[in-house]
């Protein structure tokens, strides 16, 4: 059986500054496509199913890490080491892109060797590490709208305390607020913030269930203001108050779920 020739898939919009990085990834056996934007770089990601990416973090339109987050979402994506490229050296941002999923960030200039270096070593990882579901049946191919979908839920799931405003998340998924609240009505049937409502409420349960922390702790990782406002809304969902609640999961804890 023939070696498998490792693939790299390189999204940036500027893609002549990395020619001695490419030239020298190519000399060492290494495949290369380049993707100039956001869109076609995700585009080709999904049907060319690339061994690693360099994803530049700055370009116009969406940026790096709107297009990761897309690439988390997708079942056919979320495996595949992204290696963030970036002039910024701040560390945070080096930090929002290791938060995001990113296994590795290059600042700009790149040396090359340096760039050969961390995918050898990022490649070889991913190989040990074997690519779940290789031997079964290929995932479904998601629609971008589903993929999207995806990628707003697990943002605004990481932020629920602190939800930002519906064009803010919007942006981190690298569209536009109608478009996401279309999808949202589309997929979810509700509105988006009717979904995180529901969505601090689902978790809330979750806390009251599994913890013993205060109701001021809840409402604050949640996202509700006071844990007067978590109560008033728990009790109008759920037709009991937080405490009973809690009450309710012990007392059948303690009778074995009967």
């Amino acid at each position: 059986m023939a070696k498998h020739q490792p693939f790299v898939l390189i999204i940036d919009d500027h893609p002549e500054e990395l020619r001695a990085v490419t030239e020298l990834l190519r000399v060492e056996n290494i495949r290369v496509n380049l993707a100039t934007d956001a869109q076609q770089g995700y585009q080709r990601a999904q049907a060319l199913s690339p061994d690693l990416i360099l994803l530049d973090v700055r370009m116009p339109g969406a940026d790096g890490f709107a297009v990761c987050r897309m690439l988390k979402a997708g079942p056919r994506t979320q495996d595949i080491p992204i290696l963030f490229l970036s002039a910024a050296s701040a560390d945070e941002e080096r930090l929002e892109g290791l938060l995001h999923g990113g296994v590795d960030y290059i600042l700009k200039p790149c040396l090359p060797r340096e760039v050969l270096a961390r995918v050898r070593i990022h490649l070889q990882l991913s190989l040990r590490a074997g690519k779940p579901g290789a031997e079964s049946e290929p995932e479904a191919l998601l629609s971008p709208d589903e993929v999207m979908l995806r990628a707003a839920i697990r943002f605004i799931s990481d932020h629920l305390n602190q939800v930002p405003s519906l064009a803010d998340i919007a942006d981190k998924v690298g569209t536009h607020s109608k478009r996401l609240s279309s999808i949202f009505r589309e997929h979810m049937g509700v509105t988006v913030f009717h979904w995180i409502r529901e969505e601090r409420l689902r978790r809330g349960r979750e806390l009251l269930t599994e913890s013993y922390m205060s109701m001021q702790d809840i409402a604050d990782q949640v996202g509700f203001r006071s844990a007067c406002n978590f109560t008033t809304a728990f009790r109008e969902r759920m037709g009991m108050t937080p405490t009973a609640f809690r009450a309710s999961t012990r007392v059948r804890e303690t009778h074995g779920g009967e």
